[in-house]
Protein backbone atom coordinates (compact mmCIF):
# COMPACT_ATOMS: atom_id res chain seq x y z
CA UNK A 1 0.00 0.00 0.00
CA UNK A 2 2.75 2.37 0.95
CA UNK A 3 4.85 1.47 -2.06
CA UNK A 4 1.90 2.14 -4.31
CA UNK A 5 1.27 5.42 -2.56
CA UNK A 6 4.88 6.48 -3.04
CA UNK A 7 4.76 5.56 -6.70
CA UNK A 8 1.53 7.37 -7.19
CA UNK A 9 2.98 10.44 -5.58
CA UNK A 10 6.09 10.48 -7.73
CA UNK A 11 3.98 9.89 -10.77
CA UNK A 12 1.43 12.53 -9.84
CA UNK A 13 4.06 15.15 -9.33
CA UNK A 14 4.99 16.06 -12.87
CA UNK A 15 1.40 15.43 -13.75
CA UNK A 16 -0.28 17.42 -11.03
CA UNK A 17 2.01 20.34 -11.54
CA UNK A 18 0.14 22.01 -14.36
CA UNK A 19 -3.16 21.59 -12.58
CA UNK A 20 -1.65 22.67 -9.28
CA UNK A 21 -0.23 25.73 -10.90
CA UNK A 22 -3.47 26.48 -12.66
CA UNK A 23 -5.24 26.25 -9.35
CA UNK A 24 -2.77 28.52 -7.63
CA UNK A 25 -3.13 30.93 -10.48
CA UNK A 26 -6.83 30.71 -10.44
CA UNK A 27 -7.36 31.21 -6.75
CA UNK A 28 -5.18 34.04 -5.37
CA UNK A 29 -5.39 36.17 -8.53
CA UNK A 30 -8.28 38.36 -7.29
CA UNK A 31 -6.75 38.48 -3.81
CA UNK A 32 -3.34 39.48 -5.07
CA UNK A 33 -4.76 42.48 -6.87
CA UNK A 34 -6.69 43.45 -3.75
CA UNK A 35 -3.61 43.12 -1.59
CA UNK A 36 -1.58 45.25 -4.01
CA UNK A 37 -4.23 47.99 -4.14
CA UNK A 38 -4.66 47.92 -0.36
CA UNK A 39 -0.92 48.09 0.25
CA UNK A 40 -0.38 50.93 -2.23
CA UNK A 41 -3.29 52.98 -0.84
CA UNK A 42 -2.22 52.49 2.75
CA UNK A 43 1.51 53.02 2.30
CA UNK A 44 0.69 56.30 0.55
CA UNK A 45 -1.56 57.31 3.39
CA UNK A 46 0.95 56.30 6.09
CA UNK A 47 3.55 58.59 4.51
CA UNK A 48 1.08 61.48 4.28
CA UNK A 49 -0.16 60.91 7.83
CA UNK A 50 3.35 60.73 9.31
CA UNK A 51 4.29 63.97 7.54
CA UNK A 52 1.05 65.55 8.78
CA UNK A 53 1.85 64.37 12.29
CA UNK A 54 5.12 66.30 12.23
CA UNK A 55 3.46 69.31 10.61
CA UNK A 56 0.56 69.42 13.10
CA UNK A 57 2.93 68.59 15.96
CA UNK A 58 0.65 65.69 16.89
CA UNK A 59 1.74 62.37 18.44
CA UNK A 60 -1.82 61.08 17.96
CA UNK A 61 -1.40 61.31 14.18
CA UNK A 62 2.03 59.70 14.35
CA UNK A 63 0.71 56.79 16.40
CA UNK A 64 -2.22 56.38 14.00
CA UNK A 65 0.29 56.28 11.14
CA UNK A 66 2.23 53.58 13.01
CA UNK A 67 -0.99 51.62 13.51
CA UNK A 68 -1.79 51.85 9.82
CA UNK A 69 1.76 50.80 9.00
CA UNK A 70 1.41 47.76 11.24
CA UNK A 71 -1.54 46.56 9.23
CA UNK A 72 0.08 47.37 5.89
CA UNK A 73 2.99 45.18 6.96
CA UNK A 74 0.46 42.50 7.85
CA UNK A 75 -1.14 42.79 4.42
CA UNK A 76 2.25 42.64 2.72
CA UNK A 77 2.99 39.48 4.71
CA UNK A 78 -0.26 37.84 3.68
CA UNK A 79 0.28 38.76 0.04
CA UNK A 80 3.97 37.84 0.15
CA UNK A 81 3.20 34.50 1.77
CA UNK A 82 0.78 33.67 -1.04
CA UNK A 83 3.41 34.61 -3.62
CA UNK A 84 6.29 32.76 -1.96
CA UNK A 85 4.22 29.62 -1.48
CA UNK A 86 4.04 29.33 -5.25
CA UNK A 87 7.82 29.42 -5.75
CA UNK A 88 9.64 26.14 -6.12
CA UNK A 89 12.24 24.71 -3.77
CA UNK A 90 15.74 24.89 -5.24
CA UNK A 91 18.34 22.10 -5.15
CA UNK A 92 19.84 23.54 -1.96
CA UNK A 93 16.73 25.13 -0.45
CA UNK A 94 14.96 21.83 0.07
CA UNK A 95 12.24 23.47 2.18
CA UNK A 96 11.56 26.13 -0.42
CA UNK A 97 10.73 29.61 0.88
CA UNK A 98 8.06 28.91 3.45
CA UNK A 99 10.30 30.10 6.33
CA UNK A 100 10.64 33.51 4.65
CA UNK A 101 7.18 34.46 5.86
CA UNK A 102 8.22 33.59 9.41
CA UNK A 103 11.30 35.81 9.19
CA UNK A 104 9.20 38.58 7.68
CA UNK A 105 6.69 38.33 10.53
CA UNK A 106 9.55 38.51 13.03
CA UNK A 107 11.04 41.58 11.32
CA UNK A 108 7.57 43.14 11.10
CA UNK A 109 7.04 42.73 14.85
CA UNK A 110 10.46 44.19 15.68
CA UNK A 111 9.92 47.22 13.41
CA UNK A 112 6.61 47.94 15.13
CA UNK A 113 8.07 47.62 18.61
CA UNK A 114 10.80 50.10 17.63
CA UNK A 115 8.28 52.57 16.17
CA UNK A 116 6.16 52.30 19.31
CA UNK A 117 9.20 52.95 21.47
CA UNK A 118 9.81 56.24 19.65
CA UNK A 119 6.20 57.37 19.97
CA UNK A 120 6.04 56.37 23.65
CA UNK A 121 9.13 58.43 24.38
CA UNK A 122 7.74 61.49 22.61
CA UNK A 123 4.22 61.14 24.08
CA UNK A 124 5.61 60.56 27.56
CA UNK A 125 7.57 63.81 27.55
CA UNK A 126 4.56 65.68 26.12
CA UNK A 127 2.18 64.51 28.81
CA UNK A 128 4.21 66.55 31.29
CA UNK A 129 4.85 69.46 28.95
CA UNK A 130 1.91 69.62 26.51
CA UNK A 131 2.69 71.33 23.21
CA UNK A 132 0.40 73.25 20.87
CA UNK A 133 -1.14 71.12 18.14
CA UNK A 134 -3.31 71.94 15.13
CA UNK A 135 -6.63 70.24 15.98
CA UNK A 136 -8.55 71.04 12.79
CA UNK A 137 -5.68 69.78 10.67
CA UNK A 138 -5.55 66.60 12.79
CA UNK A 139 -9.27 66.05 12.25
CA UNK A 140 -9.04 66.44 8.47
CA UNK A 141 -6.11 64.02 8.13
CA UNK A 142 -7.74 61.47 10.43
CA UNK A 143 -10.97 61.76 8.40
CA UNK A 144 -9.00 60.86 5.25
CA UNK A 145 -7.72 57.89 7.25
CA UNK A 146 -11.25 56.71 7.98
CA UNK A 147 -12.09 56.91 4.26
CA UNK A 148 -8.90 55.10 3.12
CA UNK A 149 -9.25 52.33 5.68
CA UNK A 150 -12.98 52.00 5.14
CA UNK A 151 -12.48 51.70 1.38
CA UNK A 152 -9.75 49.08 1.88
CA UNK A 153 -11.97 47.10 4.25
CA UNK A 154 -14.69 47.05 1.56
CA UNK A 155 -12.20 45.43 -0.86
CA UNK A 156 -12.05 42.44 1.47
CA UNK A 157 -15.74 42.13 2.31
CA UNK A 158 -16.34 39.48 -0.35
CA UNK A 159 -13.91 36.73 0.63
CA UNK A 160 -13.87 37.14 4.39
CA UNK A 161 -16.06 34.08 5.06
CA UNK A 162 -13.74 31.51 3.46
CA UNK A 163 -10.19 32.79 3.67
CA UNK A 164 -8.57 33.49 7.03
CA UNK A 165 -6.03 35.88 5.45
CA UNK A 166 -8.82 37.92 3.88
CA UNK A 167 -10.76 37.95 7.12
CA UNK A 168 -7.66 39.17 8.95
CA UNK A 169 -7.15 41.95 6.41
CA UNK A 170 -10.82 42.97 6.68
CA UNK A 171 -10.78 43.15 10.48
CA UNK A 172 -7.48 45.04 10.54
CA UNK A 173 -8.77 47.67 8.14
CA UNK A 174 -11.95 48.09 10.19
CA UNK A 175 -9.84 48.49 13.34
CA UNK A 176 -7.71 51.10 11.56
CA UNK A 177 -10.80 53.05 10.55
CA UNK A 178 -11.87 52.90 14.19
CA UNK A 179 -8.56 54.22 15.45
CA UNK A 180 -8.61 57.07 12.91
CA UNK A 181 -12.14 57.87 14.06
CA UNK A 182 -10.87 58.05 17.65
CA UNK A 183 -8.19 60.50 16.49
CA UNK A 184 -10.91 62.69 14.90
CA UNK A 185 -12.73 62.72 18.24
CA UNK A 186 -9.48 63.60 20.00
CA UNK A 187 -8.87 66.45 17.58
CA UNK A 188 -12.38 67.71 18.23
CA UNK A 189 -11.86 67.50 21.98
CA UNK A 190 -8.58 69.45 21.77
CA UNK A 191 -10.25 72.06 19.59
CA UNK A 192 -13.21 72.48 21.97
CA UNK A 193 -11.33 72.35 25.28
CA UNK A 194 -7.87 73.54 24.33
CA UNK A 195 -6.38 70.69 26.41
CA UNK A 196 -3.23 69.65 24.54
CA UNK A 197 -2.50 66.63 26.76
CA UNK A 198 -5.38 64.80 25.02
CA UNK A 199 -3.08 64.34 22.01
CA UNK A 200 -0.31 62.34 23.75
CA UNK A 201 -2.92 60.51 25.85
CA UNK A 202 -4.65 59.20 22.71
CA UNK A 203 -1.32 58.21 21.17
CA UNK A 204 -0.44 56.18 24.28
CA UNK A 205 -3.74 54.29 23.92
CA UNK A 206 -3.03 53.58 20.23
CA UNK A 207 0.52 52.41 21.00
CA UNK A 208 -0.87 50.08 23.67
CA UNK A 209 -3.21 48.66 21.02
CA UNK A 210 -0.34 48.12 18.54
CA UNK A 211 1.89 46.47 21.15
CA UNK A 212 -0.96 44.20 22.24
CA UNK A 213 -1.41 43.01 18.66
CA UNK A 214 2.32 42.80 18.00
CA UNK A 215 3.08 40.77 21.11
CA UNK A 216 1.15 37.79 19.75
CA UNK A 217 2.84 38.15 16.37
CA UNK A 218 6.27 38.39 17.97
CA UNK A 219 5.72 35.32 20.16
CA UNK A 220 4.29 33.24 17.33
CA UNK A 221 6.98 34.18 14.81
CA UNK A 222 9.74 33.56 17.38
CA UNK A 223 8.27 30.13 18.07
CA UNK A 224 8.18 29.33 14.37
CA UNK A 225 11.71 30.64 13.88
CA UNK A 226 12.91 28.40 16.74
CA UNK A 227 11.14 25.40 15.16
CA UNK A 228 8.80 25.02 18.11
CA UNK A 229 5.86 22.67 17.67
CA UNK A 230 2.78 24.45 16.27
CA UNK A 231 0.35 25.62 18.95
CA UNK A 232 -2.46 23.21 18.15
CA UNK A 233 -0.25 20.13 18.54
CA UNK A 234 0.49 18.61 21.94
CA UNK A 235 3.86 16.89 21.57
CA UNK A 236 3.30 14.79 24.69
CA UNK A 237 0.13 13.40 23.06
CA UNK A 238 2.04 12.60 19.89
CA UNK A 239 4.75 10.85 21.90
CA UNK A 240 2.17 8.81 23.80
CA UNK A 241 0.42 7.86 20.54
CA UNK A 242 3.70 6.63 19.02
CA UNK A 243 4.66 4.73 22.16
CA UNK A 244 1.26 2.99 22.20
CA UNK A 245 1.75 1.45 18.75
CA UNK A 246 1.96 -2.37 18.73
CA UNK A 247 5.50 -3.61 19.34
CA UNK A 248 7.00 -0.17 20.06
CA UNK A 249 9.12 -0.20 23.24
CA UNK A 250 10.64 3.28 23.07
CA UNK A 251 10.32 6.59 21.22
CA UNK A 252 13.25 8.98 20.90
CA UNK A 253 14.44 11.91 18.77
CA UNK A 254 10.85 13.05 18.33
CA UNK A 255 10.62 16.43 16.62
CA UNK A 256 7.50 18.31 15.59
CA UNK A 257 7.88 21.64 13.82
CA UNK A 258 6.27 23.81 11.17
CA UNK A 259 7.94 24.02 7.77
CA UNK A 260 5.81 27.06 6.99
CA UNK A 261 2.85 28.78 8.55
CA UNK A 262 0.59 25.78 7.90
CA UNK A 263 2.76 22.74 7.22
CA UNK A 264 3.54 20.69 10.34
CA UNK A 265 6.25 18.03 10.03
CA UNK A 266 7.36 15.23 12.32
CA UNK A 267 10.42 13.00 12.63
CA UNK A 268 10.93 10.26 15.21
CA UNK A 269 12.91 7.11 15.93
CA UNK A 270 10.87 4.14 17.17
CA UNK A 271 12.52 1.18 18.90
CA UNK A 272 10.57 -1.94 17.80
CA UNK A 273 12.32 -5.31 18.24
CA UNK A 274 10.41 -7.01 15.41
CA UNK A 275 11.34 -4.19 13.02
CA UNK A 276 8.87 -2.27 10.91
CA UNK A 277 7.57 -2.97 7.43
CA UNK A 278 6.11 -0.54 4.93
CA UNK A 279 2.61 -1.44 6.03
CA UNK A 280 3.31 -0.50 9.66
CA UNK A 281 4.86 2.82 8.57
CA UNK A 282 2.04 3.61 6.15
CA UNK A 283 -0.67 2.97 8.75
CA UNK A 284 1.19 5.00 11.33
CA UNK A 285 1.73 7.95 8.94
CA UNK A 286 -1.96 7.95 8.06
CA UNK A 287 -2.87 7.75 11.74
CA UNK A 288 -0.67 10.74 12.61
CA UNK A 289 -2.06 12.75 9.70
CA UNK A 290 -5.64 12.04 10.73
CA UNK A 291 -5.21 12.51 14.44
CA UNK A 292 -2.82 15.43 14.65
CA UNK A 293 -3.01 16.96 11.18
CA UNK A 294 0.71 16.43 10.56
CA UNK A 295 1.25 15.73 6.87
CA UNK A 296 5.04 15.38 6.60
CA UNK A 297 5.97 12.32 8.62
CA UNK A 298 9.40 10.67 8.69
CA UNK A 299 9.83 7.64 10.95
CA UNK A 300 12.88 5.50 11.58
CA UNK A 301 12.40 2.04 13.07
CA UNK A 302 15.26 0.49 15.07
CA UNK A 303 15.26 -3.15 16.21
CA UNK A 304 17.38 -2.57 19.31
CA UNK A 305 18.06 0.34 21.61
CA UNK A 306 21.32 2.09 20.94
CA UNK A 307 23.63 2.44 23.93
CA UNK A 308 24.36 6.08 23.18
CA UNK A 309 20.73 7.16 23.30
CA UNK A 310 20.21 9.54 26.20
CA UNK A 311 16.41 9.52 25.92
CA UNK A 312 15.94 5.75 25.96
CA UNK A 313 15.79 5.05 29.68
Amino acid sequence: MHGHHGHDHAHGHSHGHSSGHGHAHHHPAPNDKRYSIAIALNVGFVIIEAAAGFAANSTALLSDAAHNLSDVLGLALAGGAAWLAKRQAGPQRTYGYSKATVLAALANALVLVAACGGILWEAGTRLFAPEQTAPLFIMIVAAIGVVVNGATALLFVAGRKDDVNVRGAFLHMLADAGVSAAVIVAGGAIWLTGLNWIDPAISLAVVALILWGTWGLLRESLDLALDAAPRGIDVADVRAYLADQPGVVAVHDLHVWAMGATKPALTAHLVRPEGGDDDFLAKLSDGIAERFGIGHVTLQVERAQRDDCAECD
